[in-house]
């Protein structure tokens, strides 16, 4: 399965682990969500970069005390219709200042890029290679969003609130010619 990072097609350096099998201790690991809290002191001892594959049905609140560990989230959509893995992306973006990777994997569509990176996604594990370019498609269709979301972009109006009070500002100041 392609991944897409940050626009664009690159490879998974995370080695997804199943429910059993042991740690590697060389090489980036995805752990299920029930694997990293059964035993969540082996995981955060290890010294490899660590993700969790975190389903909707969970809430992110248990995330909370790991976050400043986990290289990577990775948040489940069963369904293309069932959209809680944004609300969970929204969360851990604003609410718990999440700066790590946050992946979207399961049933996702290409009408979908656009909502998954303004929720705060920036990487996405796609089903065909054609749907990187329909995400970079996607991705740079629109520069202008009246919307604040998890992505940390500036919307509509607060670009405008920017530029008056730069006008202001700049209007403010008296020109040198003009002083006395």
């Amino acid at each position: 399965m392609p991944l897409i990072k940050d626009g664009r097609i690159v490879e998974d350096r995370f080695v997804r682990l199943d429910e059993e099998g042991p740690l590697p201790d060389v090489v980036p690991v995805l752990v299920p969500a029930e694997r990293f809290l059964g035993n969540q002191a082996e995981y955060l001892a290890a010294k490899v970069p660590l993700g969790v594959l975190w389903p909707n049905n969970k809430r992110v609140s248990e995330l909370e005390p790991y976050l400043g560990r986990l290289a990577l989230i990775a948040l489940h959509f069963p369904a293309f219709k069932d959209g809680r893995a944004y609300s969970q992306a929204r969360i851990l973006r604003e609410r718990y200042k999440y700066k790590g990777e946050l992946r979207a994997t399961g049933d996702i569509l290409q009408d979908q890029f656009l909502f998954l990176l303004r929720a705060g996604f920036n990487s996405f594990e796609v089903k065909k290679d054609a749907d990187a370019a329909a995400f970079a498609e996607a991705a740079h269709r629109y520069s202008i969003f009246y919307q604040p979301t998890g992505d940390g972009r500036t919307t509509a109006l607060r670009e405008r609130l920017r530029r008056f009070h730069a006008n202001k500002t700049s209007a403010s100041v008296p020109d040198k010619e003009h002083a006395s």
